[in-house]
């Protein structure tokens, strides 16, 4: 019997195998990332939305490092902190 693999993104938005599911996940086309629980990606998945662009990522900092930044909905307090940081 194989073990499951799980498809996640490294800091250079490259695509690696690996046996540990990724802790967070993300949209691809925006570069948000956030928690696999996040209401606004469950909704958004539950219409059919973003499912080909969903990535995976084994860590925070290797969100922030391929380009993300945290989700509005489910990553408040980080998200208002890096909104304060880029003037966005």
């Amino acid at each position: 019997m194989s073990e499951k693999m799980y498809t996640l993104l490294d800091a250079n938005r490259k695509p690696y195998q690996s046996a540990t599911p990724g802790k967070l996940g993300g949209n691809g086309k925006g570069k948000i990332y956030g928690r696999l629980d996040c209401p606004a990606a469950l909704r958004a998945i539950a219409k059919g939305g973003y499912v080909e662009s969903r990535v995976f990522f084994a860590d925070e900092e290797t969100a922030i490092a391929a380009g993300f930044r945290p989700c509005g909905t489910c990553m408040r307090e980080k998200y208002a902190k890096w909104k304060a940081q880029h003037g966005k």
